[in-house]
This record gives C-alpha cells, structure tokens and sequence, in this order.
C-alpha cells in the first residue's frame, strides 16, 4: 500500500494548548505507517461559532501515511479521546481538535468524512497554514 499526504488541522482552547498541540503531534507521527513530514507555525485565533470561549491555537500538519481516509479519522479521534475531549457541545471549547482537511487528490463524502474540509473556504488560517506547507488548495 503506498502512502498518501494527508493535511490534517490541529486545534486546542483548553488547557495547556500549546503542551496539548505537541502531544497531538507526537502522537499523529506515531501511527501506524504514517510520518509527519511538515508543521505549519502555530497560529492563536478568535473561535468560530454562537458560543461564548476563548481563542484556540492553531497548527497544519501535512502526513504520508499509509492509512486510509476512515482510519485515519479513526485513530484522529483516539488521539483527541486520550486529550480528554469529550463532543458534548457542537462549536463548543475543546482540548483538542483534529480535522482531516485535505486527503492527497481525493474527493470523499460519507457520514462523517467529507473532504476537502466543508469549512476550509471559510477558514483562512488554515488556507494561511496550508500556503505556508506549500500544498495547493483544491481547484472548487
């Protein structure tokens, strides 16, 4: 199985989001048959979304893995579990985030995993981030 580039946004407002991003980073380079091959600078912003909280830092991460698009998801979601983040309000506070927002050249929608990332037209840190790791953004 060859690996694919996978852009994937970390996001953090609770907590010691900057220990909390680097542990997520640690952990992502850690999965099975996948290596974080860049890492955009982190960026501090304002939260998106009707509830009241305060700013998340922000970081791209660009992967090769060897995973496919549902596992990684997956195992992102473990990663997020083992920071104590619990989905109990929608755009609501978090210790961590993680969103698959690009998967290489793939267009994929199924319940739950709809890439590129919905929000990436709306979200210009992450279209800062992905410039800084030089992917291309995907041609709407």
């Amino acid at each position: 199985m060859s690996a694919e580039r996978a852009a994937i946004a970390l996001g953090s407002n609770l907590g010691d989001r900057e220990r909390v991003l680097g542990r997520a980073r640690e952990a992502i380079g850690r999965l099975p048959g996948t290596r974080v091959v860049g890492a955009s600078r982190v960026e501090e912003t304002e939260p998106l979304g009707p509830v009241p909280q305060g700013p998340y830092l922000n970081q791209m991460l660009l992967v090769e893995t060897a995973l496919e698009p549902r596992e990684l998801l997956e195992a992102l979601l473990a990663v997020e579990r083992e920071e104590g983040r619990a989905r109990s309000e929608r755009w609501g506070p978090r210790t961590l985030d993680c969103d698959i927002v690009l998967f290489g050249e793939r267009s994929i929608t199924e319940a739950g995993l709809t890439v590129p990332h919905p929000e990436l037209p709306h979200r210009g840190f992450w279209q800062r981030e992905l410039a800084e790791l030089n992917v291309r953004l995907p041609v709407a």
